[in-house]
């Protein structure tokens, strides 16, 4: 009796341990996907992090307004990507709500640097095309020096 209910059962005992080893083998691949997508849009990230910091390196640990716009604005997208992933994704790739809040201040605040950084960038371009800043053009010209010995 005991081996006909045990036989009774193997179905469900291979059954219960197929979806347990499914289950397992599908949040290996979750973390896998999870950890492959972010590595790729945080390589991005990065890459454009080291591009601004080659840029401030060359200023004098300060940005150049003109030669960081492109960069801040792709990171922006970067960013922006990222924080829909997270947000998309919370679940799957199991994200602390914590995270996903500081990561999007994160993005916002990056949002923020890189349209002030390109708006100095096109006032800077409008007046080195101007000849040197607005409002220069109307000032006399500097007076001569005299010449010879003093």
């Amino acid at each position: 009796m005991i081996k006909a209910i045990i036989a009774s059962m193997r179905p469900f005992f291979l059954l219960g341990v197929f979806f347990l080893g499914f289950s397992a083998l599908s949040g290996a691949a979750r973390a896998q996907s999870c950890n492959e997508d972010l590595a790729a849009l945080g390589k991005s990230r990065n890459t454009e992090i080291e591009a601004l910091n080659a840029i401030s390196k060359a200023h004098g640990n300060k940005l150049d307004p003109i030669a960081a716009c492109p960069h801040l604005r792709k990171m922006k997208e970067i960013e922006a990507k990222m924080a829909n992933y997270f947000a998309k994704n919370k679940d799957w790739c199991n994200i602390p709500d914590d995270f996903l809040a500081n990561f999007k201040q994160n993005t916002e605040r990056t949002a923020k640097i890189a349209e002030q950084a390109c708006a100095l960038a096109a006032k800077a371009k409008q007046m080195q095309e101007s000849g040197g800043g607005a409002g220069l053009g109307n000032l006399p010209p500097p007076p001569k020096l005299p010449a010879g010995p003093l």
